[in-house]
């Protein structure tokens, strides 16, 4: 698993596995968050077989999927709800990440200007650059 923790509460990763959830509930994490679409890509696991397993985990499951690099105000705002309302660790997943970090950028519980929450996504090898002017701007 190449899980990158972006602050102690909030790790992204790539796409996770049915058998990789268990792992993830030993390492402290209580939420898990999927932010692709079902049947995004051939191989993916479906979305039930992910629920499942957190479930069976005792993880706490949710969907936010976004895709095309489009992150609507209503997906920001599921992603801030889950990071406030979460006792724990939460990881979120996609593809690569990107959109997972992508996310937590925009959501920005912390209150962090645009070069900190670069920064703190470049620090774990994601390039959001792209996105200082959205950033800036509030949304």
């Amino acid at each position: 698993m190449d899980i990158r923790t972006i602050v102690d509460t909030l790790a992204v990763a790539p796409q996770m596995l049915p058998d990789d959830v268990a792992a993830l509930a030993a390492q402290g994490v209580t939420s898990l968050v999927c932010n692709r679409p079902d049947g995004e890509e051939q191989g993916q696991p479906a979305l039930d077989e992910m629920r499942r397993a957190a479930q069976e985990a005792g993880l706490a499951f949710h969907h936010i999927p976004v895709a095309g690099g489009l992150f609507p105000p209503a997906a920001v705002a599921a992603f801030a709800a889950i990071r406030r309302g979460t006792a724990g660790k939460v990881l979120a997943y996609c593809r690569t990440g990107t959109r997972a970090a992508t996310l937590d950028a925009l959501a920005n519980i912390h209150g962090l200007t645009a070069a900190e929450r670069i920064a703190r996504a470049q620090a774990a090898g994601y390039d959001l650059s792209a996105l200082a002017g959205r950033m800036e701007a509030g949304g």
